[in-house]
């Protein structure tokens, strides 16, 4: 254990959140040293990715895909940061890596537990590598190819398809050739995702009857819906899904909050009445994998077949108000902390 002074701000939680009140929940707090375990990493961080998951080790919930934070511990999120200090051979001063981190000015990373990859961002940005580069983009990109098996024809559906990861799903199935719907929670949104990313058609949830609307616009059924809020939507695709379709669910917004398991849909049954496919999927299962994905995503964002808006907040005080975005609409494309 190596002992390195200097002052570090970091997040926790005082009390778990109740809904989205992360203000009275979170509180920054000041050490003036770190104590570095040997075979880690200390890193300075340059960006926080802000990501809805992370709401779910913010319960105490045991059952879910990853432990919950425990009250007055460090929160964590994946960081783009630069190595400073290294008990590791791999790793190296100055280097920029992208790993699970902390909520922090300094992170100490475990290469064991922690996911740490070394990222160039000497012709791309480095914002990037927690977008389109990163699980947002791989989790896109096995959505569509993958689990979802869309192919040239399909009529597909995607949720929260303003966010980051329901962009680029968009995006990805339209190259792939699919016809692409939509589902959002304001009329820019709605707007956005059609002018400025090529999607086929938009629906307000918040203004439109989806299950309506969802006839409307796919008449023929629904081939693929990648799904990342469940609840009341999900429930309105099922009923619009062609037989042997495909589900491809890789968030589940309307439940991150709660400490209870989610009841399933109310349509269960037309799982087998249509004969779909129901599948999950897990970001950190293929995170291996990086370097299979990445030159596909970069040739398509050189070729300007797929693209991603920033919500950049500088500051880590600000933090709070960043994440906030995620669970009130405020969000467009990737929000993150920039320090």
């Amino acid at each position: 254990m190596t002992k390195i002074e200097m002052n570090n701000k970091y997040w926790v939680m005082r009390s778990m959140p109740e809904g989205s009140n992360f203000s009275e929940c979170f509180e920054l707090k000041t050490e003036n040293y770190i104590e570095l375990p040997k075979g880690s990493i200390l890193t300075k961080n340059i960006y926080l990715s802000m990501d809805a998951g992370t709401r779910m080790i913010m319960t105490d919930r045991e059952d879910s895909y990853l432990p919950p934070t425990p009250i007055g511990e460090k929160i964590t999120g994946t960081v783009l940061s630069e190595v400073v200090e290294s008990e590791n051979p791999n790793y190296l001063p100055g280097q920029k890596i992208r790993s699970w981190g902390q909520w922090a000015d300094y992170s100490i990373i475990d290469p064991d537990t922690m996911f740490p990859s070394l990222v160039d961002d000497s012709e791309i940005d480095l914002v990037n590598y927690v977008g389109i580069l990163g699980a947002n983009g791989w989790t896109a990109y096995v959505g569509v190819t993958e689990t979802g098996r869309a192919k040239k024809g399909d009529t597909f559906v995607v949720s929260a398809a303003a966010g980051c990861t329901g962009l680029l799903v968009g995006q990805i199935a339209k190259i792939i050739g699919c016809k692409v719907i939509g589902i959002a929670g304001t009329d820019e949104k709605c707007n956005l995702i059609c002018n400025d990313f090529g999607f086929d058609g938009a629906i307000n949830y918040k203004k439109e009857e989806v299950s309506n609307r969802l006839k409307d616009l796919c008449p023929e059924g629904i081939n693929v819906y990648c799904d990342h809020v469940g609840g009341p939507i999900a429930e309105a695709v099922y009923e619009n899904m062609a037989l042997f379709g495909t589900i491809a669910i890789s968030g589940l917004l309307d439940y991150y909050s709660s400490s209870k398991r989610s009841p399933g849909p109310k349509n269960y049954d037309l799982i087998l009445m249509k004969r779909l496919r129901v599948e999950g999927f897990f970001s950190p299962d293929f995170y291996h994998r990086e370097k299979e994905f990445n030159p596909i995503l970069k040739n398509w964002v050189n070729e300007n077949k797929i693209k991603l808006p920033f919500q950049i907040t500088k500051s880590l005080e600000k933090l709070p108000e960043a994440y906030l975005k995620l669970f009130e609409g405020g969000n467009i494309g990737k929000v993150v902390v920039e320090l």
